[in-house]
């Protein structure tokens, strides 16, 4: 990142890849808000301090109780627009130089999903700021079953809901692949916050893939049975951890862990690089189709 002087000189150099670059890094902070959030539910829950697991919405709609929650809610919601919009340009525009391999080309598609679901999290987050002007409260699972049971209308659609558990579960299954790898290599850090993100990085996907693949076989029964009772938000898929063996300790090591890759994207937001800004500028000054 840049001093306050560097930006200024940057928004007046390049102004649609500088507004570009700071929006992506804000949804990197938006989007370890909503991890630590979830987290920290999850290890409360775990130590038998709250009722269960939550969401990503249902998490957030704690913050209403805080002195500025609205306006924190607010900011939530346009960071996860930005996220949305890195994954964008990472998945359409690749921004990170991925090329197009097929190993790319598959990494760049879960990028585009990725993207999407920031984005419908993102509507989520205004439409909790509406529920609690009219003073209801969410409903992670009904929402989820609901969505499910609307894709199971379609033709095809049991197919589809058993495609997007394979496709969590596989989430899930990569994310403790990089558990074990070097999950901090495009930071570009000082030697001591290298160390410090590599451990948050570790953790942060083994915790991640911990509570992912209980989603993901939720909503993959969810397609086999054609149904949308076994479907299952954040939240219950982290409570059915519960269930295994050593399941308290699980359902601790899931919520420690998406702690940490909160913290891990905050420091995402600072030092990775993007290449949002290059690659905004150079869509804006390409040449328009004759």
């Amino acid at each position: 990142m840049r001093s306050w002087r560097e930006v200024r000189g940057w928004l007046a150099q390049a102004p649609l890849g500088a507004l570009a670059e700071l929006a992506c890094r804000a949804g990197f902070v938006s989007r370890g808000m909503v991890y630590v959030s979830v987290g920290a539910i999850a290890l409360l829950a775990a130590a038998g301090r709250a009722p269960g697991a939550a969401g990503a919405v249902e998490a957030l709609q704690a913050w209403a109780d805080w002195p500025a929650g609205t306006l924190l809610l607010w900011l939530a919601g346009l960071g996860l627009y930005g996220f949305a919009g890195w994954r964008l340009l990472q998945s359409v525009f690749d921004a990170d130089r991925q090329g197009t391999a097929p190993a790319a080309l598959a990494t760049r598609a879960g990028q585009a999903i990725s993207g999407l679901v920031h984005a419908a999290l993102a509507v989520g987050v205004f439409g909790l700021i509406d529920a609690l002007a009219e003073a209801r409260e969410v409903d992670d699972l009904a929402s989820t079953r609901q969505t499910v049971q609307q894709v199971l209308d379609w033709p095809g659609g049991a197919l589809a809901i058993a495609a997007c558990g394979l496709f969590i579960v596989g989430v899930g299954l990569g994310n403790l692949v990089q558990a074990a790898g070097r999950p901090h290599k495009k930071l570009v850090c000082p030697r001591r916050v290298a160390r410090l993100a590599a451990g948050l990085g570790r953790l942060g996907h083994l915790g991640r893939g911990v509570a992912f693949l209980p989603l993901g076989l939720a909503m993959l029964r969810a397609g086999q049975q054609a149904s949308a009772g076994p479907a299952q938000g954040l939240g219950g898929a982290l409570d059915a951890l519960r269930g295994y063996p050593f399941g308290e300790a699980l359902l601790a090591l899931a919520g420690l862990g998406l702690v940490a890759f909160g913290l891990f994207a905050f420091l995402e937001a600072r030092y990775r690089t993007l290449g949002a800004a290059e690659t905004v500028e150079a869509i804006a000054s390409s040449p328009a189709p004759a």
